[in-house]
């Protein structure tokens, strides 16, 4: 199906398909579209730095718009760092392409209790500004996402100071003072309310939470901390646009995860899209989920990869994206194939789920 020939514009298509509703066409975007992959991006981070691009508008908006122009993606996500909250909240954040550093973690009830809940419009208002910058570039007819990480993926950053395997140090502070854990999810939950609805009036047409490191919890500590610290964000932002909630290694969490409230559920590619729709039921939308490691193989298996993501669902309450963010190295004309071949996969013929909000 030629995109000349699409009855919807790529916002009407994309939060249909958030809702749940056929689509002509899958919308496709990337996680993490913006980034090291593309020339122009490295272009740009040869000049600046990577919190200076963050936070100064009029480059936010060029590096977030790349993709758009290059890849013809059909959502434009702001560009910026799921650790800009906890610099907010009141932590030193050093960030760079190694990775991030919080050079003072939290450790103690102390710690959460020095943390502060911040105005959004006046201590992240670069955020706001790049979104209504976006929204202006690319008129009314291209969804802008806005994002945020879920409360217990920024608490590993926050205790743990950096990206550490199995998070230790988080979980020895969560099993010793659970009280004061759960404290520290819950000020973090109230400070992304209040972020994501500032995302949301500056024009954000969705958002989507990023829960990368929820896999590492059992089911059992996931329902008793993270899941509770998730819910308290969706049913406080305004619920006039969609939430897309992204988790990674999550099959064994499915069961609980579907009880979010999220619009969308965005999963890896470890998950097969049926099964989880069959767990989930029609009502939950799906975004994902080819493997971003496939976009280095030969163009047949890009191919294949993609249709075959393209076809799981019937083309119903389905996002097309990658199962993570593309990688790094990646080269664009596989990127482009993965983004031309899933906006033309020929979709069967579905009725839509029903849908109750």
């Amino acid at each position: 199906m030629s995109l000349q020939s699409d009855p919807l514009n790529r916002k009407e298509l994309f939060l249909r398909a958030c809702r749940g509703e056929v689509v002509p066409r899958l919308p496709v975007w990337m996680m993490r579209q913006a980034g090291r992959y593309l020339p122009e991006y490295r272009e740009i981070r040869a000049k600046h730095a990577f919190l200076e691009v963050c936070k100064t508008p009029d480059l936010a908006l060029e590096v977030s718009m790349q993709p758009f122009r290059r890849l013809g993606v059909d959502a434009v996500i702001v560009f910026s760092d799921i650790l800009i909250p906890a610099e907010a909240m009141g932590l030193k954040l050093e960030l760079g392409d190694t990775g991030p550093n919080l050079p003072e973690p939290v450790r103690s009830e102390a710690d959460v209790q020095k943390l502060r809940v911040f105005d959004p419009e006046s201590e992240t208002g670069f955020l706001m500004e790049a979104i209504r910058k976006i929204v202006r570039e690319v008129g009314p007819t291209v969804p802008v996402l806005g994002f945020a990480a879920a409360p217990w993926t920024l608490a590993c950053y926050m205790v743990e100071g950096r990206t550490k395997e199995g998070f230790a140090t988080v979980k020895n502070f969560l099993y010793h003072d659970p009280g004061a854990f759960e404290t520290l999810l819950f000020k973090i939950a109230q400070a992304t309310v209040g972020y994501l609805k500032a995302q949301i009036a500056a024009g954000a047409a969705a958002v989507q939470l990023f829960d990368t490191w929820c896999g590492e919890l059992s089911l059992a500590d996931y329902e008793t901390y993270a899941l509770p610290a998730v819910r308290e964000v969706i049913t406080r932002i305004d619920r006039e646009v969609p939430v897309i909630y992204y988790t990674k290694a999550s099959h064994h969490l499915l069961p609980a995860i579907a009880h979010s409230g999220a619009d969308v559920l965005s999963v890896d590619w470890r998950i097969n899209l049926r099964e989880a729709r069959e767990m989930l039921g029609p009502r939950t939308a799906l975004q994902g989920n080819v493997d971003p490691a496939v976009l280095f193989g030969p163009p047949e298996n890009i191919r294949k990869a993609t249709l075959d993501a393209a076809g799981a669902l019937g083309g119903v309450g389905h996002i097309l994206n990658l199962g993570h963010g593309i990688l790094p190295g990646t080269p664009v004309e596989n990127a482009l194939l993965f983004i031309e071949t899933g906006q033309k996969a020929e979709l069967p013929e579905a009725k839509p789920a029903v849908r109750s909000r």
